[in-house]
């Protein structure tokens, strides 16, 4: 049995890598990028600019190649401590099979933070070499007059984030659906408007679960699950003596493909292998009339597990995030609005 690897926690100095391995930040973006950089360097870490960053070319930052080399330059380099995309996209896929896994067991481990394409490499990284990543806010949403909670801590956790840290996170208050563009409006921070619920199966009961958190954006990791990148049952086996607790969240499924990827879950058996089921809230919201619902589809498939379900967490698209380690021991309730999840990372 492996031990999950985490990485040092941040410190005042720490070096912060800034690199896009999926989709690149157009110009219209940059004034934002410019303020969350500035706001990363006010907090006392070192920034380090890639340059596979400032450019967003159909749907990608730069070629495969490039950004895979610069991820592997900054992942060997022991002098920098965690690595922050901008945001995820579409494209992460591809560089998956040109990054050298053997050369980076010699490396130190650094975190990698973010949510969304982002939790495609750091769902790799724990399946690889065993190591941590924080699945939270992206460093875009990390503006300086940011004060809904979740978000305006995402750091405070990563500053903290060593062997035995435990914290307890409760959901939000309130919830964004929609957002003005950085764009338009670089200093824009989020516009929660809708009530957080946390919803369970069994209803009306208190619902309990613990285990290790392994997850990230459901659109992505479907199409990784069951190869050498993403295998459940060796992470259970090597890191999970506790049983593993699946989190995830749909970004951009319609229903019916939701449905074909929940019951391809449920084919390959992965609903047998998990103590529990964490599903963030759904970020497909617009349906016609005639259409089945995104939340019918997700209660045809997991109303008949025998597993503990909380869905319409604070997991993805629709922020804001809690802050979800992968590979954290976790002890998850969920009753009459006394939600809470506890990590500790052991």
């Amino acid at each position: 049995m492996s031990q999950v690897v985490y990485p040092k926690a941040l410190k005042l100095g720490s070096k912060i890598a800034v690199t896009a391995f999926s989709s690149g930040v157009p110009k219209a973006c940059h004034p934002r990028l410019n303020i969350v950089l500035t706001h990363l360097q006010a907090q006392g870490f070192e920034v380090l600019e890639g340059q596979c960053l400032k450019h967003n070319i159909e749907h990608v930052s730069a070629s495969a190649e490039q950004r895979a080399h610069e991820l592997m330059t900054f992942l060997c380099d022991d002098r920098i401590g965690a690595i922050a995309p901008p945001w995820g996209g579409e494209l992460a896929m591809e560089v998956l099979p040109l990054l050298d896994f053997e050369r980076l067991k010699l490396a130190k481990p650094k975190w990698l933070f973010g949510f969304s394409d982002i939790s495609t490499l750091g769902m790799v990284l724990m399946s690889k070499l065993g190591w941590s990543s924080a699945h939270c806010s992206n460093l875009m949403q990390l503006h300086p007059d940011e004060s809904e909670p979740l978000t305006a801590q995402t750091l405070q956790h990563l500053v903290r984030a060593e062997r035995g840290y435990s914290f307890t996170q409760v959901p939000s208050k309130y919830y964004q659906t929609n957002g003005e563009s950085f764009a338009e409006n670089p200093d824009t921070v989020m516009n929660v408007t809708e009530q957080t619920c946390w919803r369970t199966l069994p209803e009306q009961d208190e619902v309990k679960m613990s285990g290790r958190l392994i997850g990230g954006c459901f659109d992505t990791l479907q199409y990784l699950l069951g190869t050498p990148y993403f295998d459940l049952t060796t992470l259970k086996q090597r890191f999970t003596p506790e049983g593993i607790i699946l989190y995830f969240e749909n970004a951009e499924l319609s229903p019916t493909a939701f449905k074909r990827a929940l019951l391809s879950l449920k084919f390959k058996g992965v609903f047998e292998q998990i103590n529990g089921l964490l599903i963030g809230r759904n970020a497909v919201i617009g349906h016609g009339e005639k259409e089945i619902t995104s939340e019918q589809v997700l209660l045809d498939v997991i109303s008949k597990l025998d597993i503990p379900v909380i869905y319409d967490v604070d997991i993805g698209h629709l922020p804001p995030n809690l802050t979800l380690f992968n590979g954290a021991y976790a002890h998850i309730s969920a009753h009459n609005g006394m939600d809470h999840i506890t990590q500790t990372l052991k």
